[in-house]
Formats: C-alpha cells, structure tokens, sequence
C-alpha cells in the first residue's frame, strides 16, 4: 500500500481518484488548495497528484515550496496543453506531466509506473537524499544537523543528534543500547553503552521542555529504544 497525495481544486475530480486509488489499495491524502497541500506534503506521501491552475498558490509554486522536502513523485494535472507549460512543471521537479480531460486508465497506469520506479530507487540510499524529516511538530534537517519542535531550535549535542538522527531516520525499528552505542560511538571506542542511557535520558529532557506530551523516543522494555513514526 502506498500513501498518495492529492492537490486539486475540484472536488468531483478528487473524489473519483480518491475512490478509484483506495480501491486498489492505496491510502490517500486530499487537499483542495496549495496551503492546505504544502501541510500534508509534510506526512511524506509515497506519490504527489498536483493540480497547476489553483486560485491563490498554483501547482507551479506548491511544488518549488516542497521540492526540497520530499523525494517522491510528482505527477501534474493541468489543462495547460503547451509545451512551454509542460517544461516548466519538469523543470520544477515534476516527474510526469499529464493534461486534461485524460483517461482513467492510463493516469492510474502513470501513477503505478511512478510508484514501481520509486521502489526501485529506494535501493539507493534514499535517507542520504533527504533534506528533512517531520513527526509531528518535530522537524529535523538532515543537511544542517538540526532539530525543532514548533520552530524552536533544540540545542543537542553532537552524540546525541547523532543518537536522534538513527533512530529518525529508521522509524519504528529497534535498536539495543549496544548497537545504538556501536553505530554512534564506534565499534573500537572506550566506552560503556550506559552512556546511551544518560544520552537519551537528556534528549527527552530537552524534547519535553518544549512538549510535554509528546514521547519522540519509546523504551522498548528489555531491549532497547525506537523512534515513535506516529
């Protein structure tokens, strides 16, 4: 199953391929607008049906604002038939460019071809790639090394962005204190995996002074920790 979004303004249109995409299987995000389409882009969907001609923030500019962001295919409806429009859509970042009216059959196949040529590039080390990642109101860009919580920075060490950075980047997956402390510290450091303990033990510190309520990293009694993905 993969996770869709799609931005359109007409809501006849979106509620055919919502039903049309749930039926084969797929879990489908909807917006209406660009604003509302630059939120959800956020949840990190596996493929992006945009819509260009929107009132406010066309789907030219929803996709400059999120390109950075989000790694997965972007598939443009438009009724715009020139050349020059199709460029621009390519240009921007878009992956395949399809004007209306089109055919049901044939987007659905587009839209399958895109998802199966994703999977494919997934072998290539997507997590490098990735400029940033959010959970919730976690933010975290990669490239800088940095973390916010609804846009307040949070003031990590080295050691412990690194301890955030391999449990983000691996959601839900388990690691024990040993591995966490080889893949950060080293397999040839001095050192005891304790210190992952205390390590952890002052990131949720620092994670709930900002939200409270909000548990980024689980304990996972008698092995180790994981990243909460929802």
């Amino acid at each position: 199953m993969s996770k869709i979004l799609i931005i359109d303004d007409e809501t006849d249109l979106v509620m055919l391929l919502e039903d049309e995409l749930c039926a084969k299987g797929h879990q489908v995000l909807t917006a209406y607008n660009g604003k509302d389409g630059i939120e959800l882009s956020k949840k990190q969907p596996d493929l992006i049906i945009l819509d260009i001609m929107m009132p406010e923030t066309d789907g030219f500019e929803v996709c400059r604002a999120i390109r950075d962001d989000v790694l997965c295919p972007i598939i443009f409806l438009s009724a715009k038939q020139s050349e020059t429009d199709k460029v621009r859509g390519l240009s921007l970042g878009g992956d395949d460019y399809v004007t209306k009216p089109f055919g049901l059959r044939e987007l659905m196949a587009r839209i399958e071809a895109n998802l199966r040529r994703e999977k494919r590039s997934q072998y290539i080390n997507t997590e490098q790639k990735r400029s940033k990642l959010y959970y919730g109101k976690l933010c975290m860009n990669l490239k800088e090394r940095t973390v916010k919580i609804e846009d307040m920075n949070i003031d990590l060490t080295r050691r412990e962005y690194d301890i955030v950075e391999l449990l983000a980047l691996h959601a839900g997956q388990v690691f024990s204190r040993e591995q966490i402390y080889e893949k950060v510290w080293g397999y040839d450091s001095e050192g005891d995996s304790v210190t992952v303990v205390e390590r952890i033990k002052n990131i949720r510190a620092k994670f709930a002074a900002v939200t409270p309520d909000t548990d980024y990293i689980l304990t996972v009694w008698g092995i180790g920790y994981k990243w909460n993905k929802t």
